[in-house]
């Protein structure tokens, strides 16, 4: 990661961990290491795609890692896989809103209704190479070695580009019904005046959700049902006088998945699918660190209107 390094990525971790994390989780712990230290440690990972066993030779070997972090000793890789075993989504979900808290307060332009997109990508469970899996495919003629992968729903705030909310399941799945539960979140975070998604989240209940009961201005494209069909309520307004120049600002929330599928990790690592989505969730939580600690990294020229 050349833009920011491990201590001051680790020292911002540690500082939102503080504030959403108690010390110790019951007063018979061991008090060797706190929770704020753990979750650090965890985003710590997500943040350079370590594996647990990484995580400890990598601690053992950076003095001033460890210094940041305040540990007096490194923890054993078993000792970060039980936390994450017992770390709720809650938990996640408080410190990703702890780093939209600190995100939006260092913003001139914090007080403005944010305008957010809706968007999924798939994350991998594992970190077998695609070129393999089509190489196995290709030669051997037998079927994929997986037929499921990870889906990482998130809405994102566009104009400053980090996540409000997040969601992951196992894909392939259609996560319409599911475009009010993470908006809700993100509008938990921030006041929303645009949502924009595609097609996948087309639905009337939908846009009157976010209509109703945000008072936002939602934008989807009416692609579900042939042509033919007569529609009505917003989504025939879609059809009818489709504003294609709010729209074009939905690319950015590819840009945030780029940015952190290149930048920190495209795979979701575990055996279990609990276990996946709650690396996914701390990739998303990482991102979010990333983004704190760097806030002006994602300065970008655009034509689009500055006003809805």
């Amino acid at each position: 990661m050349a833009e920011v390094g491990l201590l001051p990525f680790a020292g911002t971790a540690l500082q939102v961990c503080k504030a959403v994390l108690p010390r110790y989780r019951t007063r018979f712990s061991k008090h060797q290491f706190t929770q704020p230290q753990l979750l650090a440690i965890l985003c710590l990972m997500r943040y350079e795609d370590w594996t647990f066993r990484e995580a400890e030779v990598r601690l053992g070997e950076h003095r001033e890692l460890r210094q940041t972090l305040g540990l007096s000793r490194v923890p054993d890789f078993t000792t970060l896989y039980r936390f994450l075993q017992r770390l709720e989504d809650q938990t996640i979900d408080r410190a990703v809103g702890e780093t939209v808290r600190r995100l939006r307060s260092t913003h001139r332009k914090a007080r403005r209704r944010a305008r957010v997109a809706a968007d999924a990508t798939g994350l991998a469970q594992g970190a077998v190479s695609t070129f393999f899996v089509r190489c196995m495919h290709h030669h051997g003629k037998n079927p994929l070695p997986w037929r499921y992968w990870l889906k990482w729903v998130v809405v994102a705030d566009l104009d400053q580009q980090f996540l409000l909310s997040q969601t992951a399941r196992r894909g392939p799945w259609n996560d319409c019904a599911n475009l009010p539960a993470v908006v809700e979140a993100a509008s938990a975070q921030t006041r929303i005046g645009l949502v924009l998604a595609d097609a996948e989240f087309d639905s009337e209940r939908n846009h009157t959700y976010i209509r109703r009961k945000l008072g936002a201005q939602s934008v989807i494209p009416a692609k579900r049902g042939k042509k033919t069909w007569h529609i009505h309520g917003v989504r025939a307004e879609m059809r009818r006088s489709f504003p294609q120049h709010l729209y074009r600002r939905r690319a950015l929330i590819e840009t945030v998945f780029s940015s952190v599928k290149r930048k920190l990790s495209a795979r979701a690592p575990g055996r279990s699918l609990r276990m996946q989505v709650r690396q996914a969730l701390l990739l998303g939580l990482s991102f979010n660190l990333y983004r704190l600690r760097h806030r002006y990294l994602f300065l970008r020229m655009s034509t689009e209107p500055h006003s809805i």
